[in-house]
């Protein structure tokens, strides 16, 4: 269910796998998303599990509306029955035991979070988000609620890899005028994107110093759903949540 997990101080991050739900083919089977055509009682299921191996309650496993932008909401309690969610690329908190989640499958999922005071958040930053600056909007959210670059833990989770990700060379050099590093030669010797390159370098840019890269390639990792790869398919979770001090406790 968990690809990886990892734990600093009160705040946890996670990152799920394609395995342990109930969607059927093509989204089996631990799909969390719930626009690409699975079954909702299925979707419902999934989410409900991953909620539960988080610890918090369905209720409090927030996920967002992506449009791969560089709007950020923050958010202090669970979303109320039936609302419409916000069409945003960044989750921002600083409430106990309320888990926010953004859904990938071939984008970069960027987790973060910061210590004194405690603030979570989470970024959806794929080639348009990561051009755009989500990452930087994501810290100046952070900011506001007391965090400090400084001491913010980011950690940058799987998605395609630079020598998987083949892009026209017009627009490889788009993006590479926003972010030099980004620019990448696939496999096939051929213009490509590394955009978990350029999210590194925007969060060393913006002064944080504790960055983790998970070198996982999404179109590579058959335990992964890749959009690229799969056309029709699921998709995967990257969370962060600040444990409550039951949680924390338990936790050690």
């Amino acid at each position: 269910m968990f690809l990886r997990t990892e734990s600093v101080g009160r705040t946890r991050f996670a990152v799920t796998d394609r395995h342990g739900g109930r969607s059927g083919t093509p989204y089996d089977t631990l799909n969390l998303g719930g626009h690409v055509g699975d079954r909702p009682e299925a979707v419902a299921e999934n989410r409900r599990r991953v909620a539960a191996a988080a610890g918090v309650s369905p209720d409090h496993l927030l996920f967002m509306r992506q449009v791969h932008g560089t709007g950020v909401a923050v958010v202090d309690r669970p979303w109320a029955a039936q609302a419409t969610l916000p069409e945003v690329d960044a989750l921002v908190t600083a409430t106990p035991d309320l888990a926010v989640a953004v859904l990938v499958a071939d984008c970069t999922p960027v987790l973060l979070a910061a210590h004194d005071p405690d603030v979570v958040a989470v970024a959806h930053a794929g080639r348009q988000g990561m051009a755009a600056g989500v990452v930087g909007a994501t810290l100046e959210v952070m900011r506001s609620l007391g965090a400090r670059p400084g001491r913010v833990t980011a950690f940058v989770g799987p998605s395609i890899c630079g020598r998987c990700y083949e892009v026209p060379p017009a627009l490889q050099a788009e993006v590479a005028a926003v972010e030099p590093v980004a620019r990448s030669t696939t496999r096939a010797g051929t213009a490509g994107l590394d955009v978990r390159a350029g999210i590194v370098a925007q969060l060393l840019s913006a002064g944080v110093e504790t960055v983790e890269v998970d070198p996982t390639c999404t179109l590579e990792s058959p335990d992964l759903y890749s959009y690229r790869r799969d056309g029709v398919t699921g998709r995967f979770a990257g969370i962060a949540l600040i444990a409550g001090d039951e949680s924390a406790r338990a936790g050690g």
